[in-house]
């Protein structure tokens, strides 16, 4: 088991969450996680980075300061993201999932990497 089995099964035990990852924000690399089988674990991880790491910059340019929480909603899901010790740890849910709850424990994790 690793470091982050314990964060990884503490956002994945959210209803409607089908996949967790920690993510190494710099590559895209997975470093641990879990997700239904069918998922691209790989490129979505690596695209997943990209999007904080851009995010990072966007904000930084706005004046507001380093990116903690990332979120991307979309038609059929959402995109949820949170970073520290550049490591990303990343949810990946359905629409009616309860984002608030899972805000709070996706931040909660990212303390731990």
């Amino acid at each position: 088991m690793s470091d982050f089995a314990p964060l990884i099964e503490a956002v994945t035990r959210h209803r409607g969450v089908s996949a967790c990852l920690v993510v190494s924000e710099g590559d895209g690399i997975v470093v641990d996680g879990t997700a239904q089988v069918g998922m691209q674990m790989n490129p979505f991880a690596a695209l997943t980075a990209s999007l904080y790491r851009k995010a990072g910059k966007a904000s930084a340019a706005a004046g507001f300061g380093t990116v903690g929480y990332f979120e991307l909603e979309a038609e059929e899901g959402r995109v949820l993201a949170a970073g520290r010790n550049g490591l990303v740890i990343v949810a990946v849910a359905e629409s009616r999932v309860n984002v608030g709850l899972l805000r709070v424990e996706l931040l909660r994790a990212a303390e731990g990497l």
